[in-house]
Order: C-alpha cells, then structure tokens, then sequence
C-alpha cells in the first residue's frame, strides 16, 4: 500500500513521518490552506528526505509557470493538481514531471473523471496515479468528509484508468475500512492525523501506518 502524508509543514515532521515508512509526503502551496508552507522550507525538506520517500507538491489553480517555478526552487519532481486545472495543463507539466491529478467525488458519480481522463489519453498525457477526494462545495479538500466508497469500488476503471489513490476523511479508526471497501492503490492523509490543522501528530501518523499495514503488508 502506497502511503502520503500530506500537508507537511517543517523538516523535523517530515524527518519523522518519513522514519515511520510512508512513500510519499505532500508539500502543500494553496495558499489558502492551514497547511501552506514556503519554497524555502519545503527545498529543506526535499534535500533531506531519504531517497525512499518521494516528496510531492501539491497545487490548486496554479499557473503552469508557478509550478515549474516551485518546482525548480525545491527540487520537486512530482505534482499533484487538486483545483480545477485542465487536461492541457495536465500536459503542458507532463513534459517535464510525473503528474496526480486530483478529483472531487461526490454521489454524482464518475463523469467528470472519465471525460477528463479520456482528454488526457487524447493529449499523451495520462497522470501517473489519480487521488479522489470528498467533493465540498467552495473547498479544494481537507474538509474531513469521505470519498463515496461504494461509488469507487464499484465504478473505478481499473484497467483504464490510473492507480486510485483514495483521500478524503481518511483516519486511524477507519482507514482499515476504507481500504477494504475501495481496495485503492494508495492512500492520502492530511487532517486525520493531525492534533490540530497544520499540526502533525506523530503518534496518529504511526498508528495510521500502522492500521494500513494490518491489511497491505
């Protein structure tokens, strides 16, 4: 089981988690979000992660210039776009780095999600994984609401689509559940191990790890 945590805001918590055995850290600049954190301060964290740790930035309606900017700055590879950013987008950052692409699910269903998929496959640009998350109305995630598991489980174009990656409301007391209903490729927390937003709590961190591997080892 792939595991992010995301919305890390200092070295010495990214230092942590990664001690903990996850695969992927999010490095958040929406800023908008209690969990934005500077160029400066997430180019530490990238230098210092072990190299079995992939950092990931995570973006909401950035300009294509922003992100290569960013990127460039800190030495991030890989890019997570979780706003309402186009198939073109999606390709014109392809070129030079690995793409998530986030989408918000809410009992509507799956449309949205094949329709921009099929415009990335038309464009040569396939993300390399997708995370869903709980569609809120005016937010772009990180509201504690869950992804409708059954929905997923039942509709998501394995064969077709890229690797699910499941966020949204996800927590040491349910993440078991969640991925037993959804059998996703991956996980993404933020808020569900956190004391307090924008806070990491280590101990929720290690025990939500840790319920993850009760059913993935």
């Amino acid at each position: 089981m792939w595991i992010k945590i995301c919305g890390i805001r200092d070295v010495e918590t990214a230092a942590a988690v990664a001690a903990l055995g996850v695969q992927a850290i999010g490095l958040n600049f929406f800023a908008r979000s209690p969990r934005v954190i500077e160029p400066d301060t997430a180019a530490r964290i990238v230098a210092d992660l072990p190299p079995q740790v992939e950092p990931i930035g995570v973006f909401v309606n950035h300009t294509v210039s922003e992100i290569e900017d960013i990127c460039r700055r800190t030495g991030l590879r890989t890019v997570q776009l979780h706003g309402d950013e186009s198939p073109e987008v999606v390709a014109a950052l392809a070129v030079r780095f690995r793409i998530i692409r986030a989408f918000r699910v809410g009992d509507a269903g799956l449309a949205s999600v094949a329709e921009s998929l099929d415009r990335c496959r038309q464009l040569g640009a396939m993300p390399f994984a997708c995370l869903v998350d709980a569609n809120v109305t005016g937010h772009y995630g990180g509201t504690g609401h869950t992804a409708p598991w059954d929905l997923l489980r039942r509709d998501w174009k394995t064969t077709e689509w890229p690797p699910l990656i499941l966020a949204g409301g996800l927590r040491p007391d349910n993440v078991v559940e969640a991925i037993q209903s959804v059998q996703p490729w991956g996980v993404d927390v933020a808020g569900g191990v956190e004391s307090a937003p924008g806070m990491k709590d280590i101990d929720k961190v290690r025990e939500f790890v840790r319920q993850c591997r009760r059913v993935t080892p």
